[in-house]
Parts: C-alpha cells; structure tokens; sequence
C-alpha cells in the first residue's frame, strides 16, 4: 500500500481508501461487508470513509462493528464521516427541519449522532457533505472548528463544493485565525475530469486541499460489464438495489449520456489491453497519477474487488506519458498539463 498526505496536512491516508456508501448496512448483509473491511485492513487501507446518510446510518454503524470485532486500534485507522442530509435522523424524516444543511446545530448534533452510530469518540475528518447556501459561511467554519476544538475531529473538509466556496470558507477562516477546509471530495474519473483539474487548479498551492475522490469507476460504467449489454446483468448493483437512488439511475441504462460514454470505455480497451490489465484497474491507475488525490475511495461488494482496486497501485507504476496521451486522446476531454506522478 502507498500512503499519502491529505494535502497539506501532516496526516497520512492510503492511496486507496474504502467507502461505505449504499454497500454496508445496505446492498450486502453484515457478515459479508465484515469480511470486505477485513481484507481492506489486510491490504494496509487505513481509511475508512461514511457519512451519516449512507443506508440511512446503517453504514457508520457495520463500520463501528467491524472495528470493534476485530479489535483494530483507532490510531492505526483514518475515519471519515459527513453532515449534510440527517433525513433519518430526525423521529420524522420527511420533515427533517434542523436535521440537514449545516446550521451550527446540525453540524454539532450529527456528528455527535454519528460519533454514537460508530461507537467512536471522534472521527478524524468530518466533512460538509454539500454546500449550504441558506446558511452564512461564517457560521459552517466556526461550527466545524468548534468540532475540532471539542476533540471530535481532526479535520474538516467538503464535499461536493465548488473552489469558490472552498476559497470563501477559508476567506473567513483566515480572518478568524480559525481552520479552513483541508479536504474536498469530489467526484473524478476518466469520464469527469473539470473540477479536478481545472476549476480547482489554483487550490492545491494556496490552501494546501487534499482530495479523496469517489466514483473513480463512475457507477461502474468504467469497469466494461455495461458494453454490450441491454439491460443492467442481474448480478449488478444497478438490477438488484432498492435504495432511491440505484431504482432512479438503472431507468437512465441505455439512454444517449450511457451511449456516448460506453463508447468511449469500448475506446479504451486496446489501453488496458496493452498493459495486460483489466479496465477498472486502468481507471483507477489513472486517478492514481494525479499528484493532487490524496486517495481514492472504492466501493467493494466482495473481498475480491477490494483485490482487484488495490492492485491498480503496481499498474499505475506502469502508466507512462505514452499511454496518458493515449488516454487523452481516445477521451478528449482533457485539460492542459494535469499534474501527475511519475
């Protein structure tokens, strides 16, 4: 395992992180998502990312669990978890009121309700899980400070957030002498490339933000198993979960936007091939060579995906200049000099 720094911070994450997601306490039972977390811990991933909404707070909770049955030590771990969207907190989640955005109230009070969730005295980052713009920046930056003052957390970060309100966030940090934002997580793959690097370009140097990227595999569409098919496979999380927002996106299979992009990953192919590896590996290669990501959280549905992700550490070792261009190439949708890791 490689580990880096979460941006300018001293702390150290590994390069491949797992999430938790719809996945635990979701879409496979406990037993199994144990033995998911055991095989991450074995393959030396230290962080370990939730949030409070995910299967409805089930996922904090199989997480906390697995810690404690397996007796691992909070120190050796990172843990992350989010405040935004505390629907199912509330006694009445379709009037959740206070339980969402990032009042004072909702920040402190969900992550406490997520500190009980994960059987945990702290977390080390909490993020703002989306930006809330009912709510006075001034306001969201003392309240995650007050978190990290109370030894609650670590870190603070976001998620979802455009650079510009990353850079007001910590505006106003700065004038406080408080903390700004040391982290962001955004969605980047192959397939979505702009925040990453572009808009959040000028970033990295001025704040020091670290990034913990999810969906490197874009709802799997990068892994290849949608080319070709009519349908969802049966055996895919797009055909067999029932959460609202997998029932949603498998009605979109098969329209223009899946056309276009599964035309591109048949485009990829002869890349992976190539390297003698498998197009998920690629794509997670990819995301590796971007000297900004911090790391790069995966979902796993079984012990041997977790394998399959890791690996991708030893083929981005192999992903030179040549074949990035070729990658830009084939995409087209590239920007000017992204940093990478050689």
């Amino acid at each position: 395992m490689e580990y880096r720094h979460l941006g300018r911070t001293g702390l150290k994450v590994s390069a491949i992180s797992l999430g938790s997601w719809i996945t635990y306490g979701g879409h496979v039972n406990n037993e199994h998502a144990f033995d998911i977390f055991k095989k991450a811990y074995d393959a030396g991933i230290n962080f370990f990312d939730t949030a409070e909404n995910y299967s409805a707070g089930k996922a904090e909770i199989v997480l906390g669990e697995a810690i404690k049955k397996f007796g691992w030590k909070q120190n050796d771990l990172v843990i992350s978890t989010k405040v935004y969207f505390g629907l199912n907190n509330s006694a009445d989640p379709s009037n959740p009121i206070n339980n969402v955005g990032l009042s004072r109230k909702h920040i402190i009070e969900g992550l406490n309700l997520s500190l009980k969730r994960l059987d945990l005295p702290y977390v080390d980052i909490v993020y703002a899980h989306r930006p809330d713009r009912d709510t006075p920046i001034e306001e969201i930056v003392r309240g995650f400070n007050y978190l990290i003052n109370s030894g609650k957390a670590f870190y603070w970060g976001t998620s979802e957030w455009s650079a510009v309100e990353i850079a007001d966030a910590w505006r106003v940090a700065d004038k406080l002498n408080l903390i700004g934002p040391a982290v962001e997580q955004p969605q980047y793959n192959l397939l979505v490339r702009e925040k990453v690097e572009n808009e959040f370009r000028w970033l990295y140097e001025k704040y020091g933000l670290g990034l913990t990227v999810f969906s490197p595999l874009k709802q799997g569409i990068l892994t290849g198993k949608y080319n070709g098919q009519s349908q969802p496979p049966a055996d895919s999380r797009l055909a067999t979960a029932k959460d609202k927002y997998s029932v949603a996106y498998s009605k979109t299979f098969g329209n223009e936007t899946w056309q276009r992009e599964l035309e591109l990953v048949e485009k990829l192919k002869p890349v992976a091939q190539e390297l003698g590896v498998s197009l998920a590996q690629l794509a997670l290669a990819w995301v590796l060579k971007n000297e900004n990501v911090s790391s790069v959280i995966i979902g796993a549905s079984s012990p041997a995906q977790v394998d399959e992700n890791v690996a991708a550490l030893e083929v981005a070792k192999k992903l030179n200049g040549d074949h990035l261009k070729k990658i830009d190439e084939v995409l087209g949708n590239g920007f000017e000099n992204p940093p990478r890791r050689f």
